[in-house]
């Protein structure tokens, strides 16, 4: 496998994630939909779904190796924090540091320990 389809392997999951994330926090915030009663539930839990993928993609493209699974975790954050800055220039929206820390942070990390533990015996 040449050297750019292998890249494109490994990171073209994580590179997905992180445009749909991108795109998702781009939306004004008059322009979500409401979910009624549910409505911050549903929303915080798209942040675990959504951080957990990119946490375990950025996994993938780390080779699925223990070694690097916090590194996996980091990067994941650290997006987290570029998007929380984003989304500060969009109308409607504000940044929110529990959202990082809680949300996204814990959603990347219990989807990278469902994996370690799913994937055990065979990394």
């Amino acid at each position: 496998m040449s050297n750019f389809r292998e890249l494109f392997y490994r990171w073209g999951p994580a590179i997905l994630v992180m445009a749909v994330i991108f795109f998702s926090s781009s939306k004004p915030g008059n322009d979500l939909p409401n979910f009624g009663t549910i409505d911050f539930e549903v929303k915080k839990f798209g942040h675990v779904i959504g951080y957990g993928l990119l946490a375990l993609s950025y996994w993938r493209g780390l080779r699925f190796d223990k070694k690097y699974i916090w590194l996996a975790w980091v990067l994941a954050i650290a997006y987290a924090l570029t998007d929380e800055f984003h989304q500060s220039f969009v109308a409607g929206r504000h940044p929110s540091m529990v959202d990082v820390f809680l949300f996204d942070g814990g959603g990347a990390m219990l989807a990278l320990w469902i994996g370690r533990h799913r994937l055990g015996s065979k990394i």
